[in-house]
């Protein structure tokens, strides 16, 4: 089912009261229990696409809808209800434990200061335990690893109880063994918890093993959307890929170097 549709979208932002377009006429839409990965090229736009997507800026023309409501129509706390947002940044907070991070999730159904009730303490529970950190709940935010402190965010996110999820760069700055988890876990979740999950990565290879969908952003009006098998055999991944030293293998949907001569 369809979650999420982009129409007409023209995305950029304003510099000196003029527009700079980044990309236009983007048509397309996200499913839900799917994971979806962006990836293309430093410059592109993913970033910006991802903050037009997750209400941070407005579009220049057309429609982000998610559940067939305009995000430009609704309030914050609506928002806050479809969508959850899982940054690259670290969160810069001390001395909270695990378990009260992730309870800050409920804040749009609690209010920031609102005290979580037992449904409340469940939910959070329960988000904890999907992403598989019961054993870090009474840990400080500011002790964790960073590949700990992406599963904490994840969590936060689960427990807002939001159809879709976002998240820009979720293995940036992780060693490979937690990439592959990261990624493994969150396609995961979009099956268990029903989520529609969206996320931007540079981890090209993990992206195609994995990834339901690939949204390839190769430059101004070059999305192409479709399976990792898909978008192998018409060609766009080659294009995007391989260069000099570079060959992509379209039977493995992997990325072979070569000397260069």
């Amino acid at each position: 089912m369809e979650t999420v549709k982009l129409k007409n979208l023209t995305i950029g932002y304003m510099a000196r009261k003029n527009r700079k377009v980044v990309a236009e006429g983007i048509n397309a839409s996200l499913e839900n229990a799917r994971m979806t990965c962006l990836i293309g090229p430093n410059g592109v736009g993913k970033s910006t696409l991802l903050r037009t997507l997750s209400a941070f800026q407005p579009p220049l023309d057309g429609q982000v809808l998610i559940h067939d409501k305009d995000l430009a129509l609704l309030r914050e706390k609506q928002l806050a209800k479809l969508i959850g947002v899982v940054l690259t940044a670290r969160p810069d907070v001390q001395n909270m434990t695990v378990e009260d991070m992730v309870g800050l999730g409920r804040s749009p159904y609690t209010g920031f200061w609102g005290g979580l009730s037992a449904e409340d303490h469940a939910i959070v529970d329960e988000a904890i335990t999907l992403v598989g950190i019961d054993n870090l709940k009474g840990r400080m935010i500011q002790n964790l690893s960073d590949g700990e402190r992406q599963k904490v965010m994840i969590a936060k996110a689960l427990a807002q109880q939001t159809p879709v999820i976002f998240l820009d760069e979720p293995t940036a700055f992780l060693d490979y063994p937690s990439k592959v988890e990261m990624m493994q876990k969150l396609h995961q979740l979009s099956r268990t918890a029903d989520k529609t999950i969206f996320l931007s990565t540079h981890d090209l290879e993990l992206a195609l093993q994995i990834a339901d969908t690939v949204w390839l952003m190769a430059g101004p009006k070059q999305l192409s959307i479709g399976t990792p098998r898909e978008l192998a055999d018409c060609g766009a991944l080659s294009a995007f890929i391989e260069q000099r030293g570079i060959i992509f293998d379209r039977e493995r949907l992997s990325v072979r170097v070569v000397p260069v001569t």
